[in-house]
Parts: C-alpha cells; structure tokens; sequence
C-alpha cells in the first residue's frame, strides 16, 4: 500500500491552495457569467439567443487561432529555460504583432466576415475588438500564474466579469427604464430599440478593454528584445497545441454552428437557442475541472523532475475523479431544482433531458486534461493534436448523422448534439490513456478511478432518467456514494485529518 509521506502532503496542501484560489477566480467569474445567462434568457427570446450563441461560437475558433499555443508554450519554457527574461519578451512580443494583424487585417474584411457568418457588421466589429483585446493579455495572466500571483489574477479575471455583468444589468434592464420614464436625459439617447444583441457584446468589449488597460504596464516593462531561435522552439511546442485547440473549439461549441445548420429554418435558432441555454447547467463541471486544470498544470511542470512524480500524478487524477464523481452525481440529482434558479425562462427548459449528458461529457474532458499530461512532458504535443483531431472528427461525423436522425424520428436535434459530445470526449480520454501507458506509464489506481465513476455515472442514470426528481430516491444514492468513497479512502483521509490537528 502506498505510503503518504510529509513532502507528498505539503506537495498537496500546496497543490490545493493554488487551486482554491485560482479557483475563485475561475468559480466566481463564471458564476457570474452565469448570471449574465440567466439576464439573457429573461431578456431574449430563444432565436436571438441562439443567435448570439452561433457568432460567440465563431469567436472562439479565432480566440484559439490568435493564442496559437502560445499560453502552454510559455510555462513549458519558462520553467525549463534559465533566462525567463527572453521568454517572457519573445512570447509577448509575438502574441503582440499577430494580434495587431489580425486587427488590420479582419477590420478590412469584416464585411465578407458578417455576411459569410450571416451577422450584422456591427456586431462582428465589436467581436473583433474583443477578440483582440483578449489575446494581447494572455502572456501577461500568464505571468502572474507563473510567477504565483494567483491572488491579483483573481482580481482582475473577477473585476473583468463583475463589469461585463454590470453594463449586461444596465444595457438590458435599467437602460429601457431610463429611456421610457426620462426620455429627455443624456443616458436616454444611449438606448436604441431592438438592440439587446449589441449591447450584449458591447458590454464584453468594455470588460475587455479595461482589462487590458490595467495589464498594459506589462508592454511598458518590456525591452522588445526578441529571441528569435527560442520563438522558433516556442512555436514549434505550440503549434501542436494550437491544433489541439481548434479540435476543442470544434468539440464544444461547433455543434451549435452545424444544429443552426442543419434543423429546419423555423426551429434551428430557437433550438440552438434552447440547447446552448441548458448546456450551460454543465457550468458546476466545467468550473471543477477548469479551476484544477489553472492550478495542476505549472505544478506538473514544476514538479516533473521529482522523485515519486509520476505517483503523485496518479494520486492527483485519483482525487481528481473522486471530488469530480460526486459532482457529477449532486448536480445531476438536484439539476431540475437549478433550473428554477439558475434558468427559470420555461421556454429553455425543452432541452433539459441533455444535461446530464453534457455533465458527463465536461467530466471526461477533465479527466483527459489531468492524463494528458504524458505528451506535455515528454514534449509529444502532436500526439495531442492528433487525440484531439480524432475527437473533432467524431464531432463532426456524429452530428452531420445524428441531429437529421433525432429530428426525423420526432426528437430534439440536440440530442444528436450531446450525445456526439459525450462520446467525443469519452474516445479522447481512452486513447490518451492508452498512450500514455506506452509512453509515459503512470501508475493510475484504475479499479478505484473505474469504480468510482462507474457507481456515479450509474447511480446518475437511476436519478435522472428512472426517478427524475424524486428525492427520496436522488439525495440516498449522494449519502451512499459518499459514505462509499469514505469508506474506501478514510486511511488518506485519516492522516490528513491528523496531520492538521
């Protein structure tokens, strides 16, 4: 049996206090970017959400494209490097000059882009600019994660969300108010009608650029000295990354694209709409696993030269899949109570029947982020571009079959969405994990970690599909899973408990 020691506690006690707070400043945001979805589908009707929802899909490809890999390639440099000076500079720098061509270059073009998307041009050039602002401070959040700053990186990513929430509240609430009751008033003149979807995008650009005003001393500090044998090195770490990432664009958010696509005209927005809406109570899984995956990678690649380093990253994705487990079975059980007040507009609630699909979908991507680490180490990122290109193509290849399918026999499209997102994910977690035992064996408790989400994803299905709603069925089955999980790890927990003491 493994041997807990001192060191292996104080590594952990560390790991999960950077955690906690990068964290925060990934749950609180995103809880209030919550908010700003529940502001939105009291405030629009399903078709103008499911068109908001198609061109933030498109922003995504090209937020991906403009960071080209360039985030990872910054820690994985960083911490091998001796002069992190030069890497700090040259990333910055490169991520500078593409970003101010990406801006020339789609401002010129932005009519072909709004009438290539089918957007209004004024709303692609507020997507531009956000777009821009956010890729000229990923080198300098960067920095703060690696220089463990976590705390003014919490700010500031949570000062960004509470003024998007707050123009959002003002724009589409307060601003109608002001314009019918004081019509002669200066605020008056900013308001005009039909023009929630502006104002929706309006308000993130303003986020954005103060955001990036507060950074800006960064380009200040910054000599413009450019390594240009290390930017090579750089982009050639990054590059697969890159490929990794637009396969993930097209895992997440691509299959409201081709829904809007595929669905008849009269229905495809709204259902687009509806679908993007309840995916959205994905968010407690999606926070769990983004908020581990801020604070596990610079430790993973801190940490890599350690002794017992590969059993410490098994033990992290055991603990990993525990917490998340449980996660996955409380939302599931209580997800038809969130609805009420998380998105209590009835005419999103058609979609629901895909959430706990979506939940377990986010899951698997979390657990594949935690293995993936085998190809970040031994520097096999293409082997990643390459897991990620075939979960992109089940994307594509399910959804083309699946939403016609689902639509023809008297379904939801959507479903066809889900379950193509599921099963994406699931392939990609079982194939990293099959290569990573070739080439970076780690030492995985995989009767523990199979059981563990085993006896959820079971006990999730009997909640939601069998008893839905039916609590003196749903909170037993939490109380068991969780009295099961202590009973298997209460030794651990045990000394962790005393050690405290």
């Amino acid at each position: 049996m493994l041997q807990i020691t001192k060191h292996t506690l104080s590594l952990y006690k560390n790991l999960f206090k950077q955690t906690a707070i990068y964290g925060l400043a990934t749950v609180l945001p995103r809880m209030l970017s919550f908010l700003l979805v529940r502001i939105h589908t009291d405030n629009l009707v399903t078709a103008d959400y499911g068109q908001v929802t198609i061109l933030l899909a498109f922003m995504i490809f090209f937020n991906v494209t403009l960071s080209y890999g360039m985030e990872t390639a910054f820690f994985r440099f960083y911490n091998s490097e001796d002069n992190k000076k030069d890497v700090i500079e040259t990333s910055t720098i490169s991520i500078f000059w593409t970003s101010i061509g990406f801006l020339f270059l789609s401002l010129f073009f932005r009519n072909t882009l709004s009438s290539w998307i089918n957007v209004e041009v004024e709303y692609v050039t507020y997507a531009i600019w956000i777009l821009v602002l956010d890729a000229l401070v990923i080198i300098p959040f960067s920095k703060l994660r690696a220089e463990q700053r976590p705390i003014v990186y919490a700010v500031i990513k949570i000062g960004n969300v509470v003024i998007n929430m707050a123009l959002n509240l003002f724009f589409l609430l307060y601003l109608p108010q002001i314009a019918q009751n004081n019509p002669d008033t200066f605020l008056a003149t900013l308001y005009f009608e039909n023009f929630q979807i502006g104002y929706i995008f309006m308000a993130n650009l303003i986020a954005s650029l103060v955001t990036f005003v507060v950074l800006s001393p960064n380009y200040l500090h910054v000599k413009w000295h450019f390594d240009f044998q290390l930017w090579k090195k750089m982009m050639y770490y990054g590059f697969p990354i890159l490929i990794a990432g637009i396969a993930f664009a097209v895992n997440e958010h691509l299959d409201k694209i081709i829904l809007g696509y595929l669905l008849p005209e009269d229905i495809a927005e709204s259902s687009v709409g509806a679908y993007s809406a309840c995916y959205k109570l994905g968010l407690f899984m999606v926070l769990y696993a983004t908020a581990f995956r801020l604070g596990i990678e610079p430790f993973f690649f801190s940490h890599a030269s350690s002794e017992n380093a590969k059993q410490t990253y098994a033990n992290i994705t055991k603990y990993f899949v525990i917490f998340g487990s449980l996660i996955l079975l409380g939302v599931i059980v209580f997800a038809d109570l969130l609805k009420y007040f998380l998105l209590p507009n009835k005419e999103y609630w058609g979609a629901m029947k895909v959430v706990p699909l979506i939940i377990l979908a986010n899951f698997f991507l979390g657990i594949y982020n935690n293995l993936s680490v085998w190809y970040k180490l031994t520097d096999k990122t293409k082997i990643g571009a390459y897991i990620s290109i075939v979960g992109a193509i089940l994307t594509l290849l399910l959804n083309f079959f699946l939403i016609p399918y689902f639509d023809k026999n008297g379904h939801n499209g959507y479903m066809g969405s889900a379950i193509a997102t599921i099963v994406a994910y699931g392939s990609m977690m079982i194939i990293s994990y099959i290569l990573g035992n070739k080439y970076y064996p780690v030492p995985y408790d995989m009767k523990k970690i199979g059981g563990y989400l085993g006896i959820s994803i079971l006990f999730s299905v009997l909640s939601f599909y069998f008893f839905r709603e039916n609590y003196f069925v749903g909170i037993p089955l939490i109380i068991l899973f969780t009295y099961f999980i202590y009973y298997n790890e209460k030794e651990t927990l045990n000394k962790i408990i005393k050690r405290k003491a």
